[in-house]
């Protein structure tokens, strides 16, 4: 018996590949029970974020770790091994505490992958048991006191803040410029905090369940829509941060065009910090459009990691 993490992460794969193994909610107790079925583990965790799929698992008595690489080659339809990691026993054990203390981020020393971490363990509770209850619950204190004693999560510690920093690439200051969100979830909600401090004004928040974005966008005074209504309003801001749920690209080269024409030589920065990706590659090759993805986000993030690498140590010093 042994327990083991396989997966990939922001470092194995790109962006193309790491969208085809996210998972969506709805998903995750059918494949962990295919997992379960197949491989006779007894214990099974799921933790999938924009920057990594990774599968937990307490192994019967049979290794685990192909019928994973099985399951991810499958929902890839391709062979998924030479994008993958397996880390056992011990090496699995600090793999989790560094994830959780935002080591193992994209962006070093993020704050939400605490909660994520904490979201996939009580969503696959039904799947997890001895071992990995009292892994995560270790690992959630390990991360917690990582934050708590070092300066790891100083300065700007997520992807919206990253995101916002390639913003003010394309227009110097953005006092005064003005954005639309789509999606009304906790990345949208820290997105737009990030362009208030930057003086943005965040004049829409659309999203599907029309509710969800009235909620967020009445605490910002921005007005609300539902995607379908939004389009036509692009032309009237700056900045479009994108950061859905959704399955599949919801904005197209149909959508941007006109509002790029309408907009004359004035460019419009688009944000899809999104995954799977909310935005339509063929977006990108529009004149004056910047279009950027997660994978775009590792330059801007890197200005901002020089004083949060000097508490790696002390923070290594916790995990162990």
């Amino acid at each position: 018996m042994a327990l083991i993490v396989a997966g990939v992460n922001h470092r194995t794969a790109p962006i193309e590949i790491r969208e085809k193994l996210a998972l969506a909610s709805n998903e995750i107790a059918p494949v962990l029970e295919k997992l379960k079925s197949e491989s006779g583990v007894r214990e099974a965790v799921v933790l999938t974020t924009c920057n990594r799929t990774e599968f937990w698992a307490v192994e019967g008595e049979r290794p685990a770790s192909s019928h994973i690489g099985q399951l991810m080659s499958e929902r890839l339809d391709a062979d998924a091994s030479s994008y993958m990691y397996v880390h056992q026993d011990r090496d699995a054990v600090s793999h989790l505490f560094r994830v959780a203390s935002g080591l193992d981020s994209m962006i070093l020393g993020e704050a939400q992958i605490h909660g994520q971490v904490r979201d996939a363990w009580e969503t696959c509770r039904a799947y997890s048991g001895v071992a990995l209850n009292r892994l995560y619950q270790t690992g959630l204190m390990v991360g917690s006191k990582v934050r708590e004693e070092t300066g790891i999560g100083r300065g700007a510690a997520s992807v919206s803040s990253a995101a916002v920093q390639l913003a003010k690439k394309i227009f110097g200051s953005l006092a005064g410029r003005r954005a639309m969100v789509l999606g009304a979830g906790d990345v949208a909600a820290i997105a737009i905090d990030c362009l208030r401090d930057e003086g943005v004004k965040v004049a829409i928040v659309a999203n599907r369940s029309y509710e969800r974005a009235e909620a967020l966008a009445e605490e910002h005074g921005a007005t609300a829509m539902h995607y379908d209504e939004c389009w036509n309003r692009l032309h009237t801001v700056d900045v479009l941060i994108c950061s859905t749920a959704s399955p599949h690209t919801i904005v197209s080269v149909q959508h941007v065009a006109p509002a790029i024409s309408a907009r004359g030589d004035r460019p419009l920065c688009i944000l899809d910090i999104a995954l799977p990706r909310d935005v339509d590659a063929e977006v990108g090759s529009i004149e004056n459009v910047f279009l950027y993805d997660l994978d775009d986000l590792r330059a801007a993030a890197a200005a901002n990691i020089d004083r949060r690498q000097e508490d790696v140590p002390a923070a290594e010093s916790i995990i162990a």
